[in-house]
């Protein structure tokens, strides 16, 4: 019998995280701190199966059964029997510390703690639950929209078991994905090549070089990305990636420094995402 999934947070991509396990067949407890957020998500994934079905990723009669799986909770409680527990909130070491420390307290002591963090080391958040629990606690960072990209970087803590990682590389592979093992490092490994490349193409940006929309434009046509980094940044938002860049700027000095035109904009609200303005995007 598929194991039962929990995921805190219900945002982009905690949201996204819970459809992939219940497409895998798994009943998934998706958990965030307000019922309006949960039903706003649920409905949210009601429209990206609409439009897996309309490329022909998804057959119709998979959208009630996977989201019928899936069982939104504003109280952590229902994750006392899940096997696998996904975070997913804001990308902040407090924030996730407070979410762990939690979880520790309700969850079965085999249960898995896996962290979607982008830049935080596996190890530090780890140090967040007990000493019992280190051995289960494993990162597993997706990229977006997590539906439909393949890729996962997963990245084993010091205290890591070779069971744990086992497990959740299995259950990676039941969920169609494709895993890659990464040392526990600030950034890992994607977002240590991306954050680079985006903050040179804001410079081009700066410098008059070339538009927004003509350098996504060469991205996609010239080097074959599906989005070019500034659509990428307006669907993350830059304030994410902002703050992603300041972390990776005290962890590894000069080459992660954001550029002021990243800075600036973020400042002035220019963040993207829903209902604020981005690169290419008007709020609304």
């Amino acid at each position: 019998m598929p194991e039962k999934i929990g995921v805190v947070g219900a945002g982009l991509m905690g949201a996204e995280i819970a459809l992939v396990f219940a497409l895998a067949g798994h009943e998934v407890v998706l958990n965030d701190r307000s019922d309006a957020i949960l039903a706003a998500a649920l409905e949210r994934l009601g429209r990206v199966m609409d439009r897996g079905i309309a490329r022909g990723a998804y057959k119709e009669a998979e959208k009630p059964a996977a989201l019928a799986r899936i069982a939104p909770s504003a109280a952590l409680d229902p994750f006392a029997d899940c096997a696998f527990v996904t975070e997913a909130v804001f990308e902040d070491e407090a924030v996730k510390a407070a979410t762990f420390q939690r979880l520790d307290a309700i969850c079965a002591p085999e249960c898995i703690f896996a962290s979607n963090t982008s830049t935080i080391p596996i190890s530090t958040l780890a140090g967040h639950v007990g000493p019992a629990r280190r051995r289960n606690f494993i990162g597993t960072h997706y990229f977006s929209p997590a539906s439909r990209m393949k890729l996962v970087e997963v990245i084993p803590a010091f205290d890591t078991a070779p069971e744990t990682l086992e497990t959740t590389l299995r259950l990676m592979r039941e969920a169609d994905k494709v895993a890659i093992k990464v040392k526990d490092v600030a950034g890992f490994a994607v977002n240590r090549m991306f954050l680079v490349f985006l903050a040179e193409a804001v410079r081009l940006v700066e410098e008059g070089v070339a538009t927004v929309e003509d350098i996504d434009t060469a991205c996609r046509l010239g080097l074959g990305h599906p989005m070019g980094p500034f659509e990428l940044m307006d669907a993350t938002t830059s304030s994410l990636c902002l703050q992603a860049a300041e972390i990776l700027h005290e962890a590894y000095g000069e080459r992660f420094r954001p550029p002021a035109l990243l800075k600036q904009r973020v400042r002035a609200g220019y963040t993207g995402g829903r209902g604020a303005p981005g690169w290419r995007t008007r709020g609304g």
